[in-house]
């Protein structure tokens, strides 16, 4: 009699860890999910990794040597191989080296570059014949173009509005804007002061963003008075490696950024920079 009651709780017991197995993948799947927008920790350059509310993923800049594959394991499922979209934002090593191994171990469903040239560039030419080898849509970045990540999620080009292919890299650099409900990112890659005050004069009014993300790792060449007061971030994100050898951030960013009361925050002190959205505000995850 013993063993038939011990069968019998056994079973209650498992049926029980089914039904709360159940339960709780039945809550994971249909509670609303936040916009993940994570700054990620590469060293000197620009990695970012875009999650959408439905599972879309977008990775802007793959930052130097391979330490975005490290970084990605923290924000990726290991069981998840595919990304809908990367983008390089300018052809310097230290926004694409890293997307040349992860195309070894990702599937990738469109590539997007500025268009401007490094064609001399080794290194760049192993990561083109990747995207042609892997057969993944080339795209290249125009004003105008409106990127529907779903789930309310989107991405606007705010530039190049033009052929750039015969600009300096960062002149050319792809400015974009991330939106989900009120709140939206600022993505400036390395775009210059020149082009921000171009953009301030083109169209003022589309450039109001909850987050900054600082041109140039925090160059003085970037963050120009009037586009910062025109962005109006609640705060300044500045993705810059540790002593890096350029002594980034500037001064004269930072003292920008304390001019306007901008709050500013670097992967230099806080390693990986986490914020979640629900579309009406971001919250800072880590």
């Amino acid at each position: 009699m013993n063993h038939i009651r011990k069968y019998w709780q056994l079973c209650v017991v498992g049926v029980l860890l089914v039904l709360t197995l159940c339960v709780w993948c039945i809550v994971y799947t249909t509670r609303p999910h936040p916009l993940r927008f994570v700054m990620l920790d590469i060293g000197q350059g620009d990695a970012l990794y875009i999650e959408a509310p439905n599972g879309n993923q977008v990775i802007i800049d793959g930052g130097p040597g391979d330490a975005l594959l490290g970084q990605l394991s923290k924000v990726m499922s290991p069981f998840d191989r595919s990304i809908d979209m990367i983008v390089n934002t300018n052809p310097d090593k230290d926004h694409f080296e890293g997307f040349i191994p992860l195309l070894d171990r990702y599937s990738v469903g469109v590539f997007m570059e500025a268009g401007t040239d490094a064609s001399t560039n080794p290194l760049w030419v192993e990561l083109k014949k990747k995207v042609i080898t892997k057969k993944i849509p080339d795209i290249v970045a125009r004003r105008g173009q409106h990127i529907d990540l779903g789930g309310g999620v989107y991405i606007d080009i705010l530039f190049p509005d033009r052929d750039v292919s015969g600009l300096a890299h960062n002149d050319g650099s792809i400015v974009a804007k991330l939106v989900y409900g009120k709140t939206s990112i600022m993505l400036t890659g390395d775009s210059t002061q020149i082009i921000e005050k171009y953009l301030v004069g083109l169209d003022p009014a589309e450039l109001p963003s909850t987050i900054l993300k600082s041109g140039h790792h925090g160059s003085k060449t970037s963050s120009s008075e009037v586009f910062v007061s025109t962005v109006h971030p609640e705060v300044a994100l500045i993705s810059a490696g540790k002593g890096n050898m350029y002594g980034l951030p500037s001064p004269e960013t930072l003292a920008t950024y304390t001019k306007l009361g901008v709050p500013y925050l670097d992967t230099m002190d806080e390693g990986a920079i986490e914020y979640d959205s629900d579309g009406t505000t971001f919250v800072r995850v880590k």
